[in-house]
């Protein structure tokens, strides 16, 4: 058996121009354009290159992007004051705080100061909340991704055992969640799991989500199964990989997300379609 490789990129592109079209069809009826701002505090490389992937997209789909880059020093005080501003401009509908933040501020703070109609990212507690409860308002946009990527290939979650690998605020939790509500039986690993090996190994649909490359065995994916490696890693020689180990996995798995090209990219596509929502949410206001 040889994987069916999930092809991330062209369905992002598929949902992108989705959000174009309808951002088109918002511009002829009058209403504006969604806008996004998007800001960024300290000089992490990475940071700067995905806040330029989002901004690119952005102008790709015809969004209003804002970009507010500050430096290391910017005070939370600062940042919790600009955010406040975006917060009460109404024609902002979407917030999006690059993480990581510099040491000196405390990113559970700024991630709550946003308001939950403009928290894009769908960390805040109360979009959390909403979706433990099945009645999303934003979605998370990693687990969102994933999801979209799952209907895309018609795999259906009901009833599958589903094993997630981690159980970070970000990913792991909120995609225990997504899957929970589409009718999975979920189990979450974390560094206390007392056997990853079976854990893994039972599992209808694996997701990866632990930022350490390779972790996952190829040997231990059940044979038929679909893997969903959320994991991005930068090795010494460059290159990039994700936590399954792909070369083995795929060669039991009947589905698999490559790294880079597989989650990454609808990341960027969810994030998008949020902020389309959130537009639509404030034209009632």
């Amino acid at each position: 058996m040889t994987a069916q490789i999930i092809d991330g990129k062209a369905v992002s592109v598929k949902c992108l121009d989705k959000v174009a079209a309808a951002v088109a069809e918002r511009t002829e009826q009058g209403l504006r354009a969604p806008a996004l701002a998007v800001v960024l505090v300290g000089d992490d490389p990475a940071s700067a290159v995905y806040v330029r992937n989002k901004k690119n997209a952005c102008e790709k789909v015809g969004f209003r992007s804002l970009a507010f880059e500050k430096p290391a020093s910017f005070s939370e005080a600062e940042l919790l004051a600009l955010i406040d501003e975006l917060n009460a401009d109404h024609s902002v509908d979407g917030i999006l705080v690059q993480l990581p933040l510099p040491p000196h501020i405390d990113s559970q703070k700024v991630i709550e100061r946003i308001l939950p109609d403009k928290d894009v990212d769908g960390f805040h507690p109360y979009n959390i909340g909403r979706l433990a409860v099945k009645m999303p308002l934003m979605r998370p946009c990693t687990p969102k991704g994933v999801m979209t990527l799952l209907k895309e290939y018609g795999i259906d979650v009901k009833g599958k055992n589903v094993t997630i690998v981690g159980q970070s605020n970000i990913v792991g939790r909120p995609q225990a969640l997504e899957m929970l509500m589409a009718r999975g039986t979920i189990t979450v690993c974390h560094t206390a799991t007392r056997d990853l090996v079976e854990e893994v190994g039972r599992a209808d649909i694996v997701v990866a989500a632990v930022g350490r490359p390779n972790c996952i065995r190829g040997e231990w994916i059940k044979p038929g199964a679909v893997v969903i490696d959320v994991g991005i890693n930068r090795l010494d020689n460059g290159k990039l990989c994700g936590d399954v180990e792909f070369d083995a996995a795929k060669e039991r798995a009947a589905y698999i997300t490559p790294v880079p090209g597989g989650v990454g990219p609808m990341t960027i596509a969810s994030l998008l379609e949020n902020t389309l929502e959130a537009a639509k949410l404030h034209d009632k206001e």
